[in-house]
């Protein structure tokens, strides 16, 4: 059976691409990875990755444009902050048995492909603390108030950057279901922060998988990996959460733009320049206005 990671870039996020295969490969040097095309402006990142990494674009690019044709007819043009962000739903219909998705705004710190072994009891996986913030960036409290989910079911909502599943699970028809039902009920829906295909990804995998598993449930609980949480401890080029004393498997930098002074830069810049020289910082020098009384004298010394 085999196993794989998909991720989605276009060239704007070239860099953030680099920075996440440079963590995969540096644990992991043998796992197949995908990239899903975001939009037409791809095929810089698709070049750099496929020449440095043996990353493949993902072949069937006509499934990719009948989702998106769909998307638009049942959603239309403004629904939807970022409607490419559900050309991760092709996940379910490429050559992995088993796969990880994976945002760009990410690094691991482990051979994360591993987390695939808890499919073996479960047929979804995810790994992020999401639920622990209530609600809010997937669904309303109407989803309870109208009973669609139980309180418990809620806790089960995840974050869209990082999940695992098998093909197949998930059929176009399924897909498009979900889009009609919740175009149907955009009050179920929490978009206040400009998410896209996170409620109704989550809206989907509570509808139609079962079998799902948060590894931040395991025993023990496992380390956070949002780049908003402070007490995270740097320990070589790793990060390290205290609270439940472990290592982290991943940090995301969701809701962050990724750029000097952003929480964890140098974690982030590590893995970006991992294989190549790290560029020089041109800092522009703009001189000091002069005194009055040195212009005066310069002004004089002219005539």
């Amino acid at each position: 059976m085999q196993r794989g990671i998909y991720i989605t870039a276009n060239d704007r996020v070239i860099d953030q691409a680099i920075a996440l295969i440079n963590s995969i490969r540096c644990y992991d040097s043998e796992t197949p990875i995908v990239l899903i095309p975001y939009d037409d402006h791809y095929h810089t990142v698709a070049d750099r990755l496929g020449e440095q990494f043996a990353v493949r674009v993902y072949e069937d690019l006509d499934f990719i444009e009948r989702l998106s044709q769909q998307l638009h007819q049942i959603f239309g043009d403004h629904f939807f902050a970022r409607p490419n962000q559900f050309r991760k739903q092709a996940c379910w219909f490429g050559p992995f048995e088993e796969f990880l998705y994976i945002d760009t705004d990410i690094v691991v710190f482990e051979k994360i492909i591993d987390n695939l072994n808890y499919l073996a009891e479960y047929d979804f996986i995810c790994a992020d603390y999401q639920h622990a913030g209530g609600i809010q960036n997937v669904f309303t409290p109407k989803v309870l108030t109208e009973r669609v989910f139980t309180e418990a079911e809620c806790l089960e909502i995840f974050n869209g950057g990082f999940w695992g599943s098998k093909k197949g699970l998930i059929n176009e028809a399924d897909l498009y279901a979900t889009f009609a039902e919740s175009a149907a009920h955009p009050d179920y829906f929490d978009f206040s922060q400009k998410t896209s295909d996170q409620p109704i990804i989550n809206y989907m995998v509570l509808k139609r998988i079962p079998k799902r598993f948060n590894i931040v449930r395991r025993p023990g609980k496992a380390p956070g990996n949002w780049a908003g949480s402070p007490h995270f401890v740097r320990q070589g080029n790793q990060l390290f959460d205290p609270h439940v004393n472990q290592p982290l498997q991943y940090l995301h930098w969701a809701g962050f733009k990724i750029q000097p002074g952003c929480p964890y830069w140098d974690i982030w810049e590590h893995y970006r320049y991992l294989n190549e020289p790290k560029p020089e910082v041109k800092v522009s020098v703009v001189p000091s206005p002069q005194p009055l009384w040195r212009r005066a004298i310069n002004q004089l010394s002219r005539r």
